[in-house]
Parts: structure tokens; sequence; C-alpha cells
């Protein structure tokens, strides 16, 4: 990893998509920053086209895609897109997402590691969710450690489910498909981007360990400084981290990129 002022600008010629994690990337301790906000802003008035890739639910998604100056939102660690539309959004599902009568193979799941991790409970924003189960380790009391969310992530991998790791849930579902895989499905067939144009052409800002997928495929990939605390959890580590945590870091981002003077008007 370098340091984020150590980017080259002549790298962000292309860029034109700003792809980003939200808790502990846009937020701090549950609250969206407003320098992190303010940023999304003027990145979106700079004609950046931006896209929240989040392990949040449905239902936060749907706010999202409303309220925010995104033209898509990725949730549920890659289940589905929400495409902003003039009348509102399209949803696209990955094409290997599970029913959604899969509700009782994870209630299997949440009881299996219930029973074995005393004070775990699932997220409070599970009713919002369609595909697949939030374990909070860290989001609400009683919080837990890293070491404890990998252990959740493997009592859940033990009843052949996929499960990843963020700052604050360990997601699991059935299904195979991640945040990498539903984000270049999204930019290859609904934003028209060729797949040999990816690379330059995205910037990905993200703080966890569900994040590796996207820092490994994306050279222009940022972590927030308190991506530090995880880095033991991660092989594939971004090019980049920034000096401020959190949405701070984000906005740090976004200041380079619009100090660099790129503005999206006829580029591609």
């Amino acid at each position: 990893m370098l340091p984020l002022e150590e980017l080259n600008r002549a790298d962000l010629c292309s860029l034109k998509y700003i792809l980003c994690d939200i808790d502990d990337t846009l937020t701090r301790e549950g609250y969206l920053l407003p320098e992190a906000y303010t940023a999304l802003w003027n990145l979106h008035k700079a004609g950046f086209t931006i896209i929240p890739v989040t392990g949040r639910p449905a239902g936060w998604c749907d706010m999202i895609i409303r309220q925010w100056p995104v033209e898509a939102v990725i949730g549920e660690n890659g289940a589905f897109c929400m495409l902003r539309t003039e009348n509102g959004y399209d949803l696209k599902l990955h094409p290997d997402v599970a029913d959604v009568n899969v509700r009782d193979r994870l209630k299997e799941i949440e009881e299996y590691v219930c029973t074995r991790i005393p004070g775990m409970k699932t997220a409070r924003d599970q009713d919002f969710r369609w595909y697949d189960l939030a374990l909070d380790f860290a989001e609400d009391p009683p919080r837990f450690d890293y070491d404890t969310a990998v252990k959740i992530k493997t009592l859940c991998e033990e009843k052949g489910a996929v499960a990843k790791i963020s700052s604050i849930h360990v997601n699991t579902w059935f299904g195979q498909y991640s945040k990498l895989e539903t984000a270049v499905m999204i930019l290859t067939d609904n934003f028209g981007i060729s797949p040999d144009a990816l690379t330059k052409a995205v910037l990905f800002c993200g703080d966890s360990p569900n994040d590796e997928p996207m820092f490994s495929y994306f050279p222009l990939s940022c972590g927030m400084a308190n991506i530090k605390s995880v880095l033991y959890l991660i092989e594939k580590k971004p090019g980049y981290i920034t000096e401020k945590p959190f949405g701070f870091g984000f906005a740090e981002v976004a200041e380079i990129i619009l100090e660099s003077g790129k503005k999206i008007g006829s580029a591609g």
C-alpha cells in the first residue's frame, strides 16, 4: 500500500466511476459524516458516476438510490443492484442469487451460530434483507472482536454458506456471488464499459475484509486509514491508504480527484 498522497494524478485521466463501501468508509460509529456526504455531492456535480457497494440490506438500498447522489447501489454483498431510472429504479439480481425461500436455511445458520457464541445476535437491519443473514459482532452491544468474527465466518461455512466479514457484521448467504462479481456485471452490462477499460475507469474505496476482492481487481483502490486494524485478515491489500479514517478518508480521496482538475464531459 502507498500513501494516498503518492497517487499519480495521471492515473486519474480515464476515471469516471467511483465505487465505495458505506459502513466505516463513508460513516463513523454509524453516522454518515457530513464531509463524506458533501464529497459524494461534489463528485456527482463534477460528473462522476457513484455506486455504493455494500453489505447493507435491500431496505437501505431503496432509500439510498432515491435520496443519495448515486446512479446505482449494489446491496447485500452483490445479491442485487438497484439502478436509477427516470421513474425510480430498476432491480437487477445476480444470476446465482438464492431464492427468497432460502430464509429457513439461513434461520438454521442463525441458531447454529448463536448457540455456540453466547450473546451473538442478528443485525437490527435483518428484517429489511432479502437474501442474506447479517450476524452483528460490532455494530450494537454486546460487541465482539475480529477473532470472534472469524469464528462466526467459519461456523457459517460449516453449514455450506458463503460468509464475509465487514467492519460490523458477518454476512452469510447461499449462492456464488460477491461485491466484485456484481460490480463488474453492472459496469459492463448496464454502463457499457469494456472489460479492458474497467481497471482504469473505476476507483474503489473500502475499509474491511469483505472489500478484498475489490482491492485485488481495481488498481485504483483506496483503503480508509481505519483499515489498518484488520490488515492481517486481508491478503490482497488496497493500492493506497488514506491519512484520515472513516468518511474523513473518503473526503480526502474526493479532494484529490477534484483537485486534479478532472471533470467528466465527453470523456467515456
